[in-house]
């Protein structure tokens, strides 16, 4: 079972950008992308990847970013 912690700020993406944690992205209550690498970030999109040809682009203010850990 994993922990899900929201990610709110520039340091918490940073955090799991570095540390290649896997991310769940929520989008008007529904999962959009799961278990993604962020790849990078800015103020307005956050770009995920899940696999080797997929990448996302999802705009912060619209979607809920949660960091997947192990307990």
């Amino acid at each position: 079972m994993s922990l899900n912690r929201r990610l709110l700020t520039d340091a918490d993406f940073e955090e799991a950008l570095q540390k290649g944690t896997r991310i769940r992205v929520f989008q008007d209550n529904h999962i959009v992308d799961a278990s993604s690498l962020i790849v990078r970030f800015d103020d307005n999109t956050v770009v995920t990847q899940s696999t080797v040809s997929d990448l996302m682009y999802h705009k912060r203010a619209a979607c809920e970013f949660f960091d997947l850990r192990k307990r």
